[in-house]
């Protein structure tokens, strides 16, 4: 990126960068396929697929019943045979109806017989969109358990690019989570020339030396405007992109913590056995002498997402939470 021109960069939406990787993969690649709720004829909910229907034709864009469990089945069946199915879950809330597809046989393939499964599955996730208990969840905790099943979470849109090419030529079942909160939200000059984000690495996106933030997602750019508030106070932040789950990269986040001394965790999910809950857990049992004072989330109550819009705003992480709980830790 930074040795490409200005005549090399295009400034792109993250939802932008989403559909460009998915256009660039199925062109480079003909066993890339994409299966989804409306994501034909109509281009998708977000209109990320957009087009795709004219460009590819219908058998490698493929319009399917509302039914999850049988959409992942079926990408199982398509990956084990050769091809490389994306599927979209349209929200990821509606996830849950593919569980066990995607948990009993998707994940544990490999660990039975040792059989590539080389899908993808779109989830986007997250609220801040008004969208009510049944489309906003932020449900990757239910599958950071589950053995064979890697996690991303771009925050930014060369990180959803990026990513999302890596994850389509990864030969194991990725679940990629996209904000939507981010879609139309943030831009960034990419470059048009091919590249991916290897998964399993996070990504410093500010350098600090007094706390570091261990975040992912639509997070990350909360972090970043709390740093900004809290540098006028002398506070120096560390903002820690996990921007893949699983594999979790424990080195970038033990050497941000090992130089800062104090950890925050903050992320959208539920605070209760949330991916924050894990971190904590190995921070304490593999950096507790490095620790100057307790390690905190920052996090939602464990309750759905409300719909009205000022109980969601109460719901969701605010920068005055993560501000609240440095402060806090600054004072050790």
């Amino acid at each position: 990126m930074a040795t490409d021109t200005m005549q090399n960069q295009q400034e792109v939406t993250y939802l932008e960068a989403i559909s460009q990787a998915l256009d660039e993969e199925m062109a480079r690649d003909e066993r890339v396929f994409l299966m989804g709720e409306d994501i034909g004829t109509y281009g998708g909910a977000f209109k990320i697929t957009e087009g795709f229907l004219r460009k590819y034709g219908e058998w490698r864009v493929l319009d399917t019943p509302l039914a999850e469990s049988g959409i992942v089945g079926a990408a199982i069946g398509a990956a084990m045979m050769g091809l490389r199915p994306v599927v979209e879950m349209q929200f990821a809330d509606f996830i849950s109806c593919a569980f066990d597809q995607i948990t009993e046989v998707a994940a544990k393939n490999h660990y039975r017989w040792g059989a590539a499964v080389p899908m993808v599955i779109r989830a986007p996730f997250g609220g801040g969109v008004h969208g009510g208990p049944f489309h906003s969840e932020c449900p990757e905790g239910w599958f950071f358990h589950s053995p064979g099943l890697k996690l991303v979470a771009p925050s930014t849109p060369y990180d959803a690019k990026g990513l999302l090419k890596a994850a389509i030529r990864d030969p194991n079942p990725v679940i990629y989570f996209e904000h939507k909160f981010l879609y139309r939200r943030i831009k960034s000059l990419l470059s048009q020339e091919d590249f991916i984000v290897p998964l399993g690495k996070a990504d410093v996106k500010r350098v600090g030396n007094d706390i570091s933030v261990i975040t992912y997602g639509a997070m990350v750019h909360l972090a970043l405007e709390a740093a900004q508030t809290l540098a006028n106070e002398g506070i120096d932040l560390e903002v820690v992109d996990l921007r893949t789950l699983i594999p979790l990269d424990k080195e970038t986040i033990y050497s941000s913590v090992r130089k800062t001394s104090k950890a925050i965790l903050l992320h959208e999910d539920n605070k209760t056995g949330g991916i924050g809950a894990e971190i904590a857990a190995r921070l304490a049992e593999d950096c507790f002498d490095c620790l100057d004072g307790p390690i905190l989330r920052v996090a939602p109550p464990d309750t759905p997402v409300p719909f009205s819009t000022p109980l969601e705003e109460f719901f969701l992480p605010k920068t005055s939470d993560i501000i609240a709980a440095a402060r806090k830790l600054a004072a050790y």
